[in-house]
């Protein structure tokens, strides 16, 4: 059995989270913007940004982030399913299903009833009730799909 839990509940595995975070989605001069952001979302009192992660004993096997803002152009959308990914081996499980459900109750939790991502992929998220609502732009101006998720 897998355990998700937020790095807030395991801070000896911050390290290992912000590396895992950085190697899926960072760039060689991403390191410390990664880093300084899961540190603060283990400091803060705020219920966002926080960052999850799916274990197989001590090994993080996938994660996702909730974040206050992952689309600059789009700060009116809030809060942001960010940086799902579940390790190659272990894809086929339907691990990011539930790396999912796991966000929609947090955000449940909180208080939303909205939950929204961008992404390039297609097919993916529709099979998971997320409904594409229209095309936004990252800071290089590439173009981007937004989806949102009626909570």
């Amino acid at each position: 059995m897998f355990e998700i839990m937020d790095i807030r509940q395991k801070p000896d595995m911050l390290e290992a989270a912000v590396q895992y975070f950085w190697k899926q989605w960072g760039t060689e001069t991403s390191y410390h913007y990664y880093r300084d952001c899961m540190e603060r979302s283990v400091d803060t009192n705020s219920d966002v940004p926080r960052f999850y992660v799916m274990l197989d004993g001590d090994r993080i096997i996938g994660g996702y982030a909730l974040l206050r803002s992952d689309l600059n152009s789009r700060q009116d959308l809030f809060p942001w399913f960010a940086c799902l990914h579940v390790v190659s081996e272990y894809r086929g499980k339907n691990l990011g299903g539930q790396l999912q459900k796991h966000a929609v109750n947090q955000v449940k939790v909180k208080g939303y009833d909205k939950l929204y991502l961008c992404t390039d992929l297609q097919g993916y998220y529709e099979k998971n009730d997320w409904n594409y609502i229209g095309k936004g732009y990252l800071l290089d101006d590439e173009e981007t799909r937004i989806y949102e998720l009626q909570i």
